[in-house]
């Protein structure tokens, strides 16, 4: 059954999850990754593992990881080590080096969070959500690798990593569906790039002024973004 995100709870700060838990993932060089991995009540057959913007941690998904646990999925709100704080949830990872790292050297965290949620949450499918510099990320890491993810949500993605087409490059081979949104005055960002995807795009662009990043969905103008995001979801990735 499918279950839509209640659009009324978007600014709900005070659904929390129960099955609440901190676990500790080893990326390929050996960085310890911490993660807030949360299930819904009942069987899930779905986990999105949350990937934070710059300077941020596994806090910017503090208010938006509760609802998709009330929709029913599980959610693996990650720390990467390029990051800082956010909501007043210190960024773990980023404290082992220091945070000021480039976003590129966030890689293999991205990797490590998505087979965890792969072979250890408890679910058959994994889609990933990623905010700014994630969101360019983990369109390149779709691009060269099918099992990465079977969804891709992305919140205003851009060129953040020392080329212009860092990310670009990688979009042809992408084969899953794939969410691209932004801040309204960001759209123009990646616009030009969603006909390189040769995958199902939904493309979203908000009457609204909106918010960059996935904190969009927590901004004034998040009811937009919810209801596209639902539909995205249900048709490609549902819950169970």
């Amino acid at each position: 059954m499918i279950r839509i995100l209640a659009t009324t709870c978007i600014l709900a700060t005070s659904i929390v999850s129960s099955f609440a838990e901190t676990v500790r993932i080893k990326a390929a060089d050996g960085v310890e990754i911490t993660a807030e991995f949360e299930k819904p009540e009942g069987d899930f057959s779905t986990t999105l593992v949350l990937y934070h913007m710059a300077g941020a941690s596994r806090g910017e998904y503090q208010d938006i990881a509760p609802v998709l646990n009330k929709a029913g999925y599980a959610t693996l709100a990650v720390d990467q080590r390029s990051g800082g704080a956010f909501n007043g949830v210190k960024n773990e990872t980023a404290a082992q080096s220091g945070g000021n790292v480039p976003y590129v050297k966030a890689m293999p965290d991205l990797i490590a969070a998505s087979q965890w949620a792969r072979q250890n949450s408890g679910a058959t499918q994994v889609g990933v959500i990623g905010s700014s510099y994630s969101a360019g990320l983990i369109l390149a890491l779709a691009g060269r690798d099918r099992d990465f993810a079977d969804a891709v949500i992305s919140f205003s993605r851009g060129e953040y990593y020392g080329s212009d087409d860092y990310v670009s490059r990688e979009l042809d081979g992408i084969r899953v569906p794939v969410f691209l949104s932004s801040a309204r005055n960001e759209a123009g960002q990646w616009k030009p790039f969603a006909g390189k995807i040769t995958s199902p795009v939904t493309e979203f662009v908000p009457n609204g002024a909106g918010r960059h990043g996935a904190t969009a969905l927590v901004s004034k103008d998040g009811a937009e973004y919810w209801d596209a995001l639902n539909r995205f979801l249900a048709e490609h990735l549902p819950a169970n």
